[in-house]
């Protein structure tokens, strides 16, 4: 019942109403309630559940960028040798730079694509846990590839760039 107002009185009246609709129906409890505090509770296990998902999504992705890094950086650094006899043969930076970065971007492009279709695929499972949201939400479509991407690109920027600064002859001496 919608009141307004005081609730002094409202009990009595309430227990009138009800005893001529059934005078054997028990009015235990008469209390004000706030409508903002009570939806608030109401969905409070969704939120947290909300703010569970949403910290673990971005550790994924976090943890993803860490993961496209390590590797992207290990295999460029595994090929220092190379680029030192590329650089060797007459290669320029730029060159260098050319090279590895066509390499990694059919990688990353590839992974963004195979990505894009199993997210769209996840989708029709979590589609039951939202609500009033779209599971084809083009914002997060856009912004996670050209995050990772962008993660991606630097992961190759830096070790390619630090291979390209080091001496031919000490690169061909290592291994």
């Amino acid at each position: 019942m919608r009141v307004q107002g005081p609730l002094a009185g409202l009990e009595h009246s309430l227990r009138q109403a009800l005893d001529l609709v059934d005078p054997d129906m028990p009015l235990s409890l008469v209390t004000k309630i706030d409508l903002k505090g009570f939806l608030n509770e109401t969905i409070a296990p969704q939120r947290f559940a909300l703010f569970v998902f949403a910290t673990f999504a971005g550790v994924a992705l976090l943890l993803s960028a860490l993961g496209i890094y390590g590797v992207v950086a290990y295999a460029v650094t595994q090929r220092t040798q190379e680029i030192g006899i590329r650089m060797a043969l007459g290669a320029q930076a730029g060159d260098i730079l050319r090279l590895v970065f066509s390499q990694t971007g059919r990688m990353v492009g590839l992974g963004v694509v195979i990505g894009l279709i199993a997210s769209l695929g996840a989708t029709h499972f979590l589609g039951s846990l939202l609500f009033e949201i779209s599971t084809h939400d083009p914002l997060a479509y856009v912004i996670v590839p050209l995050f990772l991407s962008f993660i991606a690109f630097l992961a190759c920027w830096l070790p390619a760039r630090r291979a390209t600064t080091v001496d031919p002859m000490i690169a061909l001496r290592t291994e």
